[in-house]
This record gives C-alpha cells, sequence and structure tokens, in this order.
C-alpha cells in the first residue's frame, strides 16, 4: 500500500437530476484507448506537511493550465484509490469552457524497456457530463464524489 495523496477540484454546475461535472480524460498511452473508468477529478499529488485544499488549487491549474475557480469549495471527503492512493476533493460550482483547457505534461519512457522519453499531456481533453453519464466514465472508487455532490444537490 502507498503513502501517496491526491487533492482535486470537482466543478459543477446546474442542479437536480440537471447536474453536470467537469472531468478529465486521463493522458498517456495506458488510457488512449479506454473512455469507462478513464476519466477522473482534476487532481494531482501533494505532500504530506501541505494544505489539501492548497495542493487541490494548485493541482487544478497544473493540470487544466488555468486558475482554480473562485467560490465556495464544499468538501466531499477522501477516498482510498484501488492502488492505495487516498484522494481528496472539493467542489466548487463554476463553468468552464473546455476548448480553453491546455493541460500540463509528464514525461514517461514509452515503450517501456525502449529508453526513448516521451512528452503526453496529464489529461487529454475534459468533458461535461450529467452526473449519472458521469459515472460509468470516471475511475470507479471516484463514483463516490459524484454521490456526495449528488446529496448536496437534491
Amino acid at each position: 500500500m502507498t503513502g501517496k495523496r491526491s487533492a482535486g477540484i470537482l466543478l459543477f454546475r446546474g442542479d437536480g437530476a440537471g447536474t453536470e461535472v467537469l472531468l478529465g480524460h486521463m493522458g498517456g498511452p495506458f488510457w488512449a484507448g479506454r473512455d469507462a473508468g478513464a476519466w477522473s477529478v482534476p487532481k494531482g499529488e501533494y505532500e504530506p506537511d501541505e494544505d489539501p485544499c492548497a495542493a487541490a488549487r494548485r493541482e487544478f491549474e497544473e493540470e487544466l493550465g488555468m486558475p482554480p475557480p473562485t467560490g465556495e469549495f464544499l468538501a466531499l471527503g477522501s477516498v482510498r484509490q484501488s492502488g492505495g492512493k487516498v484522494v481528496t476533493v472539493w467542489a466548487v460550482e463554476s463553468d468552464l469552457d473546455p476548448g480553453l483547457v491546455v493541460p500540463g505534461t509528464f514525461e514517461m519512457e514509452w515503450p517501456k524497456g525502449s529508453g526513448r522519453i516521451h512528452a503526453f499531456p496529464e489529461i487529454d481533453r475534459v468533458e461535461w457530463f450529467v452526473l449519472g453519464r458521469a459515472r460509468s466514465k470516471i475511475v470507479v472508487k471516484q463514483r463516490d464524489f459524484l454521490d456526495r455532490l449528488g446529496g448536496l444537490r437534491s
């Protein structure tokens, strides 16, 4: 089990059954051909001595290339993903044009064992999804965040 922690911001707009959330499709070759379970709350890792909400704001900007939203941050709590990472998320009501996103990048050897390093986007695209559809797109353990947001918005 890992001691890694991530923090993120789940943007939402609308209310009730019409509530939509902004999810990012994970970048890189592993996720390229996947859809179901390949979308995530924009988030990133932080150090144990760092404030998680401050980290969520920083990671939002790093992942999407846009400043974090202003507005009330609604705590959605934490989940432990299957790899052991603990993810903490805040929901913020805001609108964002996916066409304006300029994702950050990461480097990795690809293909594995080739010795060639390539840059890939952290998130290769973002989209708005109604809560019901988002459930089929998001990483399974992060579905809890959608349920918690839905409970606040009903």
